[in-house]
């Protein structure tokens, strides 16, 4: 038979088999500046296996093969246990033991804030489902610190860096994970709106036993050791007076399973290789942390850290999608010549190049101002660059991983590949710990309510704007906009936080980038903001976009 018809050719794979910190120059810089240098050997090495295609096809096995809940025993008894594919624990094992997850509370050297961002960000170019957890678990750690009895019992297996996968009690464990249930169906990103009610056993207080009984619409991730819960105490209608936080382990302390009962695992678009669900509280165990009335802070203060995350996977994500995409555009041919040759084809990729390198070093300088926010400055990236970050950074991966698919065609379009993946993935972390909306308005608030810190952060900008004419117009601009009156300033969050972010993003560019790159970013971003445009639509007339390319992706 002639099989001459059916040679393959033009054809590549998507990228995998390289190193993703040696190939990322931008990561290293941002390193170095923050003085995380003493991490760049562990890193190294962590990159390298993460880029192997061994890696990447765990990641394909473990969002292939979702997890499965079991309710009951062979014998009828109600266990609620998860099941997850042999990959899953292999990739959940692999960033554990790089002791990501304490560092940055463990370790007390310059830089481990910087450290950890860069392991979480190389990490999530892989695979993201399993920084779900690990976020979860970080974010609980200076929560739980509060409470001296409590942490007590928990530090030891909390900085553990061996991974556990056993569902048994804390007591009996080496190390543990913590998730979060606050989203309740009625209320969504309403906390307030939450009817969970918790009662004391005993005298209840700080420290105290108390019972829960209610429901949570997502709780994340069932199968983790224990819970952070917000739910009410005592009289107080809807206020957020009687709300609390509580720890819920899976376990109780006398050794039988906690009320804690998994109705169904959600069907996500995305993030499909970690569990999320819906459970509800049948008289279930837990102790208060913190006063009664205080769950609204208490639970603030940890999505101030998981919404850092969020701003870090989604950098990731466009960081994988951009180099994918680069690699691809290099390889493939058409018309007479490689893609990346194709001039429409190059403003693409430079686009997509110049939104990856602006999305690390935004998330880097948050980063720093977690490690230190001593300063007015630094609490204002801290508390209004955060929520604004997250509202920029995550949307811009749900758009760009759907230009860096079309990229590769409809070799992207396929569910066995990197593509579609990152595809899926982008939108959960626009939507997790406050959507688009939420996030404007908390940068809103915390404009409003730090003045001190807003005049920091705004005086750090204009400094950085010195001898940039366009960086200093949108900084006049964004003044401007800030004296708008308060009752018409809602209604234009969005247009405030984009103009935030663009300008903080271009002066980071100009202080720590090649000039290629931050005049290519300035030339293309601040005209306009940026708005009603499509990836690709830039002049790209002056800018140099064989440096910029190649500063993105030297392989």
């Amino acid at each position: 038979m002639d099989w001459t018809t059916h040679q393959v050719f033009n054809q590549y794979p998507e990228l995998s088999d390289y190193h993703p910190l040696a190939t990322d120059a931008a990561l290293c810089e941002a390193l170095e500046r923050a003085g995380a240098g003493w991490a760049h050997p562990a890193l190294d090495a962590y990159a390298a296996r993460l880029g192997m295609a061994e890696t990447y096809a765990l990641a394909e096995q473990a969002n292939r093969h979702t997890p499965q809940l079991q309710r009951f025993d062979t014998r009828g008894q109600r266990i609620d246990a998860l099941e997850f594919h042999p990959a899953w624990h292999q990739l959940l094992a692999l960033y554990r033991g790089e002791g990501l997850i304490s560092r940055p509370f463990q370790d007390e050297r310059p830089g481990r804030w910087a450290a950890w961002a860069a392991g979480f960000y190389l990490h999530g170019q892989v695979e993201q489902g399993t920084l779900c957890p690990a976020t979860m678990t970080q974010a609980a750690i200076p929560l739980l610190r509060k409470e001296p009895a409590l942490w007590q019992s928990l530090q030891s297996r909390l900085y553990s860096t061996a991974y556990d996968p056993r569902d048994l009690p804390v007591a009996d464990k080496a190390s543990i994970w913590l998730g979060m249930g606050m989203t309740e169906k009625q209320g969504g990103s309403d906390v307030r709106a939450n009817t969970t009610v918790a009662t004391p056993i005993g005298t209840g207080g700080r420290g105290g036993e108390y019972r829960l009984r209610g429901h949570k619409w997502f709780f994340s991730a069932p199968q983790c050791d224990a819970h952070l819960v917000v739910a009410r105490t005592g009289e107080g209608g809807q206020s957020s007076s009687n709300l609390a936080c509580f720890y819920v382990p899976r376990w109780r302390p006398d050794g039988s399973r906690n009320a804690v009962r998994v109705q169904r695992l959600k069907d996500k678009v995305g993030n499909r290789s970690n569990a999320s669900s819906e459970v509800e509280f049948e008289d279930a165990w837990g102790l208060l942390m913190g006063e009664e009335g205080r769950g609204i802070p208490t639970i603030i203060e940890m999505a101030s850290y998981t919404r850092l995350n969020c701003v870090v996977g989604s950098a990731a994500i466009l960081r994988q999608a951009t180099v994918q995409a680069i690699h691809y555009a290099r390889r493939r041919h058409a018309f007479g010549k490689a893609l990346a040759e194709q001039p429409l084809m190059r403003a693409v990729l430079a686009d997509l190049a110049l939104e990856s390198e602006a999305a690390l070093h935004l998330a880097m300088r948050l980063a720093q101002a977690y490690e230190d926010d001593g300063t007015p400055a630094q609490r204002a990236w801290k508390r209004v660059m955060t929520p604004a970050a997250k509202f920029w950074v995550c949307k811009r991966a749900v758009e760009l991983t759907g230009e860096a698919m079309e990229v590769l065609g409809g070799n992207g379009y396929v569910e066995d590949g990197v593509m579609a993946r990152l595809f899926r993935e982008a939108p959960v972390n626009s939507i997790w710990e406050g959507s688009g909306n939420v996030m404007c308005l908390d940068v809103l608030r915390a404009l409003q309510r730090e003045p001190e810190a807003a005049h920091a952060l705004l005086t750090e900008l204009h400094a950085a704007a010195q001898g940039e004419p366009r960086i200093a117009a949108a900084a006049r601009e964004l003044q401007a906009l800030l004296a708008t009156p308060a009752e018409q300033l809602e209604g234009l969050g969005r247009v405030l936080t984009q103009r935030l972010v663009l300008l903080a993003q271009a002066c980071l560019l100009r202080q720590q980038a090649p000039a290629a790159v931050a005049d290519a970013f300035v030339a293309t971003r601040l005209a306009d903001s940026g708005a009603g445009r499509v990836a690709g639509a830039i002049d790209t007339r002056g800018l140099d976009v064989a440096a910029v390319l190649a500063r993105a992706f030297p392989g």
